[in-house]
Formats: C-alpha cells, structure tokens, sequence
C-alpha cells in the first residue's frame, strides 16, 4: 500500500507533487490546503483524507481538526498543528501534522515500549524563505511500514527567495515595521518580495499577540523548531 503524505499545499499543486502521487492508494492531507479545487484535483489521483488547517476558511468548515484512523492496520492521528495532537501518543503508530513546514521525523516511545513515529511532512507549496519543499510516502506490506521523504527540486527559472535561512529574523523584523506604518498585507508582500500567505500570517500574529516580537512570531510559525 502506497499512501501520499502531504501539507500546507496553500493553493499550489506543483506537478513534481502530483506526478509523486500517481500511483497512491490514498493521499493523507494535513491541512493549509487553501482552495477547494486543491482536494478535487487531489482526489482524482486517490481517495484523501483531509484536516482543516488555520489558513483554511469557511470554505473548509466541513473539514475536521484532526482525525483518528486505521489504515493498513496502522493506528494513525493526524492535526494540522502540533498543539491539537494527543499528549499520550501510546496508542498510535504514526502521528502526523503540519503547520511549520518543515519536515521532521520524531520517535517516541513510551513506557511499556510502544514506539510512535511522531512526523511532519513538511510543506509542498509555496517554498517559504529558503526551506525545502517537502511531502512523504507511507508504504505499508506484510513485513512493515516506513515513511520515506519526497524533495521537490527547485523549478528552472524559480527564482530564489530574497530571504535565506540567516535572513528570517530580519524579514519578520521588516514586516513587523511596515505592518506598524499601516502598509496593507498586499504592498507589504510586494515591498518584500513574500508570498501573500506568508506576509499575511506575519502580520496576523503581530496583530492578534500584541507586543509580539519577532522571536516570537518565529516560534509561532515553528520556525524554532522542526515540529
């Protein structure tokens, strides 16, 4: 059995995703899916099972905040994001979630021995900064499972985000200062060479957690950590 993991799509379906998603008997999606038309196309492929994401509107109300399921005779939890996960991960052999977009592989195991993969995808949408776009392939048979990560290559002709890794802090520090001059989320994006998406979750934590500081909005946007 051959199951497509993916996350944090935001309206984008590259086709390096779809093309890795031929041939699966399902499609795991963990939310930040953005547009309906992002799960038609999806579901063309495989079945998917879907969770809401904070980015997904009301558009998205029929979709749930987390599911609990088998499959394969895995025991699976999936939320968008790390703080909607159960605290006891005994009873699951994988927990997965999104929202940080960066892929990470966890361990855990718990006091009578059970081990728990507690996974992120990352994200396979818009590249936010420098990271890497990322999705995973869960393959399930009679001898056992395993998640393998699926790296999508930068397109020719993408161009480099004008931010690296080294650069994070110093962007979140820019839009923090143009969001305090009243620059709507558009001219911001345009300004500093953003993606929307991104620009207008900066400026929404910097809104809604007054006196918020751009180490902060790192933390809040998982960029602190890898889950």
């Amino acid at each position: 059995m051959k199951i497509g993991i993916i996350s944090d799509t935001h309206d984008l379906l590259r086709p390096e995703v779809l093309g890795a998603l031929q041939g699966c008997d399902g499609i795991l999606h963990c939310g930040d899916i953005s547009s309906p038309r992002v799960l038609a196309r999806l579901e063309q492929i495989a079945p998917v099972r879907a969770v809401r994401g904070n980015n997904d509107r009301e558009w998205a109300g029929h979709l749930p905040l987390f599911l609990d399921f088998g499959l394969g005779g895995l025991r699976i939890y999936m939320a968008h994001r790390k703080k909607d996960l159960p605290r006891d991960l005994a009873a699951y052999d994988l927990v997965i979630c999104g929202h940080s977009h960066q892929y990470a592989e966890v361990w855990q195991e718990s006091a009578g021995g059970k081990r728990t993969l507690l996974f992120n995808p990352g994200s396979c949408g818009p590249r936010r900064f420098n990271q890497p776009v990322t999705m995973a392939v869960l393959r399930i048979d009679p001898d056992g499972w395993a998640v393998k990560q699926v790296r999508i290559p930068r397109p020719r002709g993408e161009k480099p985000p004008k931010a690296d890794g080294g650069d994070i802090y110093r962007q979140i520090e820019a839009v923090i200062h143009d969001a305090e001059k009243g620059l709507s989320v558009d001219a911001i994006a345009l300004k500093r060479g953003l993606d929307r998406d991104l620009a207008e979750q900066i400026v929404r934590l910097y809104v809604t957690h007054p006196g918020v500081t751009a180490d902060g909005i790192m933390e809040k946007m998982g960029l602190l950590g890898k889950l």
